[in-house]
């Protein structure tokens, strides 16, 4: 029998070595670590190999975990790094229905909102003023939106702050733009591209399986469309993230088939530029108030996604990215030591994971973040949105201090944990 992990064992992981966790393990799971670790190249394991990895318990779990953060400083060193950035969901009406996110309302709900193009050039000016290099931006998808809304915004945006990175538009919402519009998909993508869209949130991925996608969300866009705005923004010199959400319905076998897909990906297009697990905030949805999902992700899920994605994609994905949103600042921590490099992004404002019963989401000041990072012995780093380094804190400054919120316990409630991605 398989022993079960304490807490206190995944608090102090960071602290073991692989000789000496690797003497523990099981025989197969310690051959494909060392495969990966040897090659330095995740697709050396077989898909029996990963599916072995993504159910780990005990010892292998924490072979995992060391061997993931290995992986991880071979390759990107000791920098964490994090960009500055602002959020601008730019409207809360939806008609998608997706059961996992509470976020949208309908156009006559009191909540309800839609802000003018005139408001998110403001933001961005502000955000420019904070310091951001980047906005991101993303909204629900209302009915009678006018066709080229999308070009609109970039254009008002460009005209505020024409050096502004602009990260926009989930996979969902350029394909709602090529309805609305009539354009061939990559048309209006290089239209997009000319407008001022520098790179793509890869959002809307859920999981990569339409049977699990069907019941999360039956209206949303199916995997085959998925892939085809990626590839397509990917050819057109527009690279996106990657993203996944765990911790509803899915299964470890969902994450391999998953991740793999995101690899296969990668190996034609490199145009990802990281890959974000995102942790399902369950309180306030339909899918877990109708017992159709657990109750979000586990602390254990956490750390096995981050680790797993850094084996898996490893040689192909450089960046691991934690959503600080959604695990809360205790636990990313935790997870920069499994595997994850990037803290991701200041954000300034965030709806849709707050909405769903999060707890963080509005805004994490630099300094705080080069703080929290200097904990766990690592150097503060802030990137571009492609990851340019932009300056690296070697030492720290008058401006550092950690958050005045109290940091969550590793074992508290998923649920009252506190929560950095702008939806899933």
């Amino acid at each position: 029998m398989t022993r079960v992990l304490t807490d206190s064992e995944l608090e102090t992981f960071p602290a073991l070595e692989w000789s000496g966790i690797a003497e523990r393990m099981g025989s197969e799971s310690r051959n494909a670590l060392d495969q990966v670790l040897a090659s330095q190249d995740g697709s050396v394991l077989s898909r029996e190999q990963c599916l072995l990895l993504a159910h780990a318990e005990g010892d292998d779990l924490l072979g995992l975990l060391v061997a993931a953060d290995l992986l991880r400083r071979d390759l990107v060193g000791n920098l964490v790094t994090y960009v500055v950035n602002r959020n601008i969901n730019f409207t809360n009406v939806c008609f998608v229905g997706c059961k996992f996110c509470a976020f949208s309302r309908g156009p006559r709900e009191p909540d309800s909102y839609f802000h003018s193009l005139e408001t998110m050039a403001q933001k961005a000016v502000e955000a420019r003023a904070l310091g951001a290099t980047e906005v991101c931006i993303q909204g629900g998808l209302p009915h009678g939106l006018p066709p080229f809304y999308y070009r609109d915004i970039l254009r008002a945006i460009k005209t505020a702050v024409p050096d502004m990175h602009i990260h926009a538009f989930s996979p969902m919402e350029i394909v709602y733009g090529v309805e609305l519009t009539g354009m061939p998909l990559p048309d209006y993508l290089a239209m997009l591209r000319d407008n001022g869209l520098d790179t793509l949130p890869g959002t809307a991925a859920e999981i990569l399986d339409d049977d699990v996608r069907r019941s999360l969300s039956p209206n949303k866009l199916k995997v085959r469309q998925w892939i085809e705005v990626i590839r397509t923004a990917h050819s057109l010199g527009i690279p996106s993230t990657s993203t996944m959400m765990y911790g509803h319905t899915e299964l470890p076998e969902h994450w391999v088939r998953h991740m793999l897909l995101l690899r296969d990906i990668q190996k034609e297009t490199r145009g990802f530029t990281e890959f974000v697990p995102l942790g399902f905030i369950h309180s306030k949805t339909k899918l877990f108030q109708s017992g159709a999902a657990r109750a979000g992700r586990s602390i254990h899920e956490d750390l096995i996604v981050h680790a797993l994605a850094r084996v898996l994609l490893h040689g192909y994905i450089r960046n691991i990215q934690v959503s600080w949103v959604k695990l809360g600042f205790e636990q990313s921590l935790t997870c920069l030591q499994a595997g994850a490099n990037d803290f991701g992004g200041t954000l300034m404002e965030e709806s849709i994971s707050k909405m769903a019963g999060a707890n963080f989401g509005e805004y994490v000041s630099p300094g705080e973040f080069r703080a929290m990072i200097r904990t766990i012995g690592r150097i503060p780093a802030e990137r571009s949105t492609t990851y340019g380094i932009r300056k690296v804190f070697e030492n720290p400054d008058a401006e550092e201090h950690l958050p005045l919120e109290p940091m969550p316990l590793l074992n508290s409630s998923p649920d009252h944990a506190p929560v950095t991605a702008t939806g899933y």
